[in-house]
C-alpha cells in the first residue's frame, strides 16, 4: 500500500520527468525535424539569441541589409536559442501570403498580454471574433467620418499652438515636444472617441486620462517573466499589476456612465429625421448596435470599452510618437520645414480651424490638397513607424509561396513560384522597419528624411509590387491592418498645419536622439536615457524670427 509520502514522491518524479522530456523535446529533438533549419540564416552558440539585433534600432537599420546580402531575402534567426528557428523574409510574396492568410495569427502570449490591459479589442483577437470586430467597427474610419473630425483634430492643434504662446518667455522655449504632442493627442482622441475633453494640454489631472496614461505607461515596463507568464499577475500581483488594474476599474466606472448617457441621447434622437448628431467612435458603435437586432451581431457594453481602450492605445500614442519625429526631422531639415511652412502659410489655412471654416468636408479637402505636406507626414510614417515589426505563428502546418529565390543549406534551390516548408508553431517576423528601409524597394538613399521621394516613387514602391497600406508597411495589410490610418494621416497633417507656420523647430546644440523599442518606438536623449522618454527641441515664435 502507498503511503501519502511515496505517493506525493511518486507525483514529483512523474512531474520532474514529463519535465525533462519537455525540455529535450524543446532543445533537441524538436528543433531537428524543423523545416526552418534548413534556411540560410546566421549562426550563433547554442543559447545565443539574435533578438537584440532584429529589435534594437542600434543595430536593426543596417543589420537587416546585412543579413539580406549573405542569405537573400528568406531566411531564419534565432529567437531564444539555437533551438527556436524563427522565420524572416523580405520576399513580399511571401510576406502577403502570410498577413492575408487566416493560418497565421499574432502570438497567443502577446494577445493576452495586451488584453490584460486593453481587454477583448480588435488588437487582441483572432479569427471570426476578429473579423466580426472590424466589421462592426468599419463605419467609424470611413473617409466621411475622419472629414466629419477633422475639425477636432484642427481645434485641438490650436489648444496646444495657445498654450506653448502661453509659457514661451521671450518668444521661444526649449520645449519637450513629446509629452506635449502626447497629451494634446489623448485631447484630439478623447474628443473624437468619446466627445469627452481630458483637457490634458491644461493640466494633467483629470481621473479619467491620468487612469489611460498610467496604465498604457506601465505597458513598456512589464518584465518579460510576466509577459511570458501573465497568471503571475493574477497570482502574485506586482505594483504594476495593482496600478493596471486600478486604472482598468477607473476606465470601466467611467465607460459605463459614457455608454449609458450616449445609449439615452442617441435614442431620443432616433425619431428625428436627421437621426443623431453624435459623430464620435463611440456615439458610431452604439448606433450600429442600436441598429443591428441581433444581439450575437452586436458589441456588448463591455466590448465597447475594449474598443475604445485598443484605439486609445494604439492610436493616441502612435500618433503622438509620429508626430514626434516629424518634428524632429524637420528640425533637422531646416530647408524642408522651410518649404513646408511657406505652403502651409497660406490664408486657407490659417482659418481651418476656426468656427468661419464652411464645412467638415472643405477642412479636410484644404490639408488633403497640400503635396509637400503629405510626403512629409508619409516619409515621416516610413523612417519612424510607430511599431518596429510584428510577429505571427503558424497555427499549422503550411507552404509559404516566394517569388526569390532561396538557397538551403544543403544546396537545394527554392525557385520563385515554388514553397518553403513551415510547421505549426513556427513564429514569423515581419519586418515592418526593414521592409520601410529596404534599399531594393526605396533606393540606395533610404535612411535619408527625403520627402521629395513621395513625388515619384521607384516602381518596387508602388502597388501592386508593394501591398503596403498607404505605401507603407507601417500601417501593414490585410485583414489585421491598421483601420485607422486615415485618422493618423489626417491628424498629423491637422496639427503640423496648425503649429509650423506659427514656429520654426530646431535642436537644442550639442544634442542626440536616440531610438529605443518597446511596444512602440520611443524618442530618448543619448547620454540622458534615465529621464525617460523625450524629445527636445527649441520652439521659437516666428514672430520672433524676422528681422528688426
Amino acid at each position: 500500500m502507498l503511503t501519502p509520502l511515496t505517493l506525493l514522491l511518486s507525483v514529483v518524479v512523474l512531474l520532474v520527468g514529463r519535465g525533462l522530456l519537455w525540455i529535450v523535446n524543446l532543445l533537441v529533438i524538436s528543433p531537428l525535424f524543423d523545416p526552418l533549419r534548413k534556411l540560410p540564416g546566421p549562426t550563433a552558440p547554442f543559447f545565443y539569441s539574435h533578438i537584440q539585433r532584429v529589435v534594437d534600432p542600434d543595430f536593426s537599420a543596417t543589420q537587416h541589409e546585412e543579413w539580406k546580402k549573405q542569405y537573400g531575402k528568406t531566411f531564419r534567426y534565432h529567437g531564444s536559442g539555437k533551438f527556436d528557428y524563427r522565420l524572416m523574409t523580405f520576399d513580399l510574396r511571401a510576406v502577403s501570403h502570410i498577413l492575408m492568410s487566416p493560418i497565421y495569427e499574432k502570438p497567443r502570449v502577446t494577445r493576452t498580454f495586451l488584453s490584460t490591459m486593453l481587454g477583448k479589442g480588435i488588437f487582441t483577437t483572432e479569427g471570426p471574433e476578429h473579423t466580426f470586430q472590424r466589421k462592426i467597427i468599419g463605419p467609424a474610419f470611413t473617409l466621411q467620418s475622419i472629414k466629419t473630425l477633422t475639425p477636432i483634430f484642427l481645434r485641438t492643434a490650436e489648444e496646444l499652438r495657445d498654450k506653448w504662446d502661453g509659457i514661451m518667455s521671450n518668444g521661444q522655449e526649449n520645449i519637450d515636444v513629446c509629452h506635449w504632442i502626447s497629451r494634446a493627442t489623448f485631447d484630439a482622441f478623447g474628443m473624437a472617441c468619446l466627445t469627452y475633453n481630458f483637457r490634458a494640454i491644461h493640466g494633467e489631472t483629470e481621473e479619467l486620462y491620468l487612469a489611460f496614461r498610467r496604465m498604457f505607461d506601465l505597458a513598456d515596463q512589464k518584465g518579460i517573466l510576466r509577459i511570458l507568464v501573465p497568471i503571475l499577475d493574477k497570482l502574485w500581483p506586482d505594483k504594476i499589476a495593482r496600478s493596471v488594474l486600478e486604472s482598468r476599474q477607473v476606465i470601466y466606472s467611467t465607460g459605463r456612465k459614457l455608454i449609458s448617457e450616449k445609449k439615452s441621447t442617441i435614442l431620443a434622437e432616433k425619431g428625428h429625421s436627421k437621426g443623431s448628431n453624435e459623430k464620435d467612435l463611440l456615439s458610431l458603435l452604439i448606433q450600429s448596435n442600436i441598429c443591428n437586432n441581433d444581439s450575437a451581431k452586436s458589441l456588448s457594453d463591455p466590448d465597447l470599452l475594449d474598443q475604445i481602450s485598443s484605439f486609445f492605445f494604439a492610436g493616441s500614442d502612435t500618433t503622438a510618437m509620429s508626430l514626434t519625429w516629424c518634428l524632429h526631422f524637420l528640425a533637422l531639415h531646416p530647408d524642408i520645414q522651410m518649404r513646408l511652412r511657406e505652403e502651409l502659410s497660406h490664408p486657407t489655412t490659417l482659418r481651418l480651424g476656426s468656427s468661419q471654416s464652411s464645412s467638415e468636408e472643405r477642412a479636410y479637402d484644404v490639408l488633403d490638397s497640400f503635396p509637400l505636406l503629405d510626403s512629409v507626414v508619409r516619409e515621416t510614417l516610413r523612417l519612424a513607424p510607430p511599431v518596429h515589426g510584428t510577429l505571427r505563428v503558424a497555427t499549422q502546418n503550411d507552404l509559404i509561396p516566394v517569388s526569390e529565390p532561396v538557397i538551403l543549406t544543403d544546396g537545394t534551390v527554392v525557385s520563385p513560384g515554388e514553397y518553403i516548408k513551415i510547421r505549426k508553431g513556427s513564429i514569423i517576423h515581419i519586418p515592418i522597419e526593414g521592409l520601410n528601409f529596404a534599399k531594393d524597394i526605396w533606393s540606395e538613399d533610404t535612411l535619408e528624411f527625403r520627402p521629395n521621394r513621395w513625388n515619384s516613387l521607384p516602381p518596387a514602391a508602388q502597388p501592386p509590387n508593394f501591398p503596403g497600406l498607404a505605401n507603407l508597411m507601417t500601417f501593414s495589410f490585410g485583414p489585421s491592418s491598421c483601420p485607422g490610418y486615415r485618422f493618423t494621416i489626417t491628424e498629423m497633417k491637422a496639427f503640423l498645419s496648425t503649429i509650423l507656420p506659427q514656429y520654426t523647430f530646431s535642436i537644442p546644440e550639442g544634442q542626440t536622439i536616440g531610438k529605443r523599442n518597446g511596444l512602440f518606438t520611443r524618442p530618448f536623449v543619448k547620454g540622458k536615457s534615465k529621464m525617460g522618454v523625450q524629445l527636445p527641441l527649441v520652439v521659437k515664435r516666428m514672430d520672433e524670427c524676422k528681422p528688426l
